[in-house]
């Protein structure tokens, strides 16, 4: 059984686990972004601004291919983990035991494992599968940060920066499918941007997470 602690007593501080959560992803993209633009594979050009690469490009080609792969699968393993701790801290909080946001989570760290896996394979099986694995992962990791959001803001007085994060989230990522509905607006110069910082959004989140297990001094205890 697990138990969850807010006292300094024996067991393992995991904030450390959820701060390597979110970096380790953060972390792979941008690395295998500079492998491969100094290797000649991509034009050097900022990733968070119009007319650059896509999350996908970075991990296709040269030392940058292995780099993603050998980078996100691990960060994948963590994620699911990082959820199934979540959740397991929400059912103490709430004394109510579900498993509601850890699915989610689960299922959208298995759907960016086939996106991961994908990645640099040609053919319209693999497209369709690598736009598969990065729409569910996004779509279904937003809802799990926005009801771990709403159930922590319910708790803990910090929980509401996080609601506030998911929500610009979502005004975000709402705001760019408007642009793509205008026809005078360039959006295939902004799309890529947009999927890197929404990237970037959801790992902040992430990292907050880290910050509250840490100021609340959250234990993991195997009993």
């Amino acid at each position: 059984n697990a138990d969850f602690k807010n006292t300094a007593i024996s067991g393992n501080r995991i904030w450390l686990l959820g701060l390597l959560t979110g970096l380790l992803p953060m972390l792979t993209m941008h690395l295998s972004w500079l492998v491969a633009s100094i290797q000649g594979h991509l034009e050097w050009c900022n990733p968070y601004w119009l007319h650059c690469h896509s999350v996908s490009s970075t991990g296709r080609y040269g030392l940058g291919y292995f780099i993603f792969k050998g980078g996100m699968i691990p960060a994948l393993v963590l994620l699911s983990w990082y959820w199934w701790l979540n959740q397991q801290w929400l059912n103490r909080l709430s004394n109510h035991h579900s498993q509601q946001i850890c699915v989610l989570g689960l299922i959208a760290s298995a759907a960016l494992l086939i996106y991961t896996l994908s990645l640099g394979h040609v053919g319209d099986t693999f497209y369709l599968l690598r736009r598969a694995g990065v729409v569910i992962y996004l779509g279904l990791t937003f809802i799990a940060q926005l009801l771990l959001s709403a159930a922590l803001a319910r708790h803990i007085t910090q929980g509401k920066v996080l609601l506030r994060l998911s929500f610009a989230t979502l005004a975000i990522a709402l705001f760019s499918l408007l642009l793509d509905a205008l026809p005078a607006v360039d959006y295939k110069s902004m799309e890529d941007a947009f999927e890197w910082l929404l990237i970037l959004l959801l790992n902040l989140h992430v990292l907050i997470v880290a910050w509250l297990w840490k100021i609340h001094n959250l234990r993991f205890v195997l009993k």
